[in-house]
Order: C-alpha cells, then structure tokens, then sequence
C-alpha cells in the first residue's frame, strides 16, 4: 500500500499522548499538532522526555500538558517577532518562549501557523 508521504512522520507515542488527556487537553494538543504538521510537511514528529517534539533540522517546538494548561514551546522562542501577540509565557528564559492555554482557551490557528513558520525559518 501507497503511504502518504505527511503521515509517514507521524508518531504513534503523539497520537498516544494525546488521546489520553482529557477532552478539553486533548483538544488543543489536536490544534496545535495539526497546525505544527500544516506549517511544514517536512517536519518530524519526535518523542522526547515524554512529550511530542517536532523537529525540521533542529527541534522547533514542544506540545505537553500539564494540570491546569498545556503549553507549546518554542526552542528558539526570543527570536521570534510575535506579531500576533501569542506568546504569554517563558518570557524570562533566555532562549525559549510559550503559549500557554488554560481550559476554554481557543487556538488561533492562522496566526499559530504563521508563528511555527516564523520559527521554522531560523533553520533555513
């Protein structure tokens, strides 16, 4: 059978991950995945220190859940322009930024997907 050549870097540990949060995580794990995969086909999905990591050349992002939030975190998040305002978190950290969403918080996917654009062409 012909794969298709996106879900072939799809990770099964990330589709494990998510699906065993709750709904309202397992959500906007969902938003974030599907606008991290849509930005580049080329990235890859990886499993480290127990959470999704999505990497193009060099690790971009991270999506993990915690108690009250989840979180997407961007390795080389001080680089980034933000435009859209996203970024609410980390911003003591000298590399590292995030967007932290707490329950009821809604993805906004354009303005996301050009983020994770932004911070994939540090790489280039």
């Amino acid at each position: 059978g012909k794969i298709h050549p996106h879900l072939s870097v799809m990770n099964t540990n990330v589709d494990s991950y998510i699906s065993s949060q709750i709904e309202w995580k397992s959500s906007i794990l969902k938003d974030l995945r599907e606008c991290i995969n849509s930005a580049d086909p080329k990235i890859i999905e990886e499993w480290k220190w127990e959470v999704p990591v999505f990497v193009h050349k060099k690790m971009i992002c991270a999506i993990s859940a915690f108690k009250d939030h989840v979180k997407i975190n961007f390795f080389k998040g001080a680089l980034l322009t933000d435009k859209n305002k996203l970024i609410n978190a980390g911003l003591d950290s000298k590399a590292h930024r995030s967007i932290d969403f707490f329950e009821g918080d809604k993805v906004k996917k354009q303005e996301l997907t050009e983020l994770i654009k932004e911070a994939l062409s540090f790489d280039k």
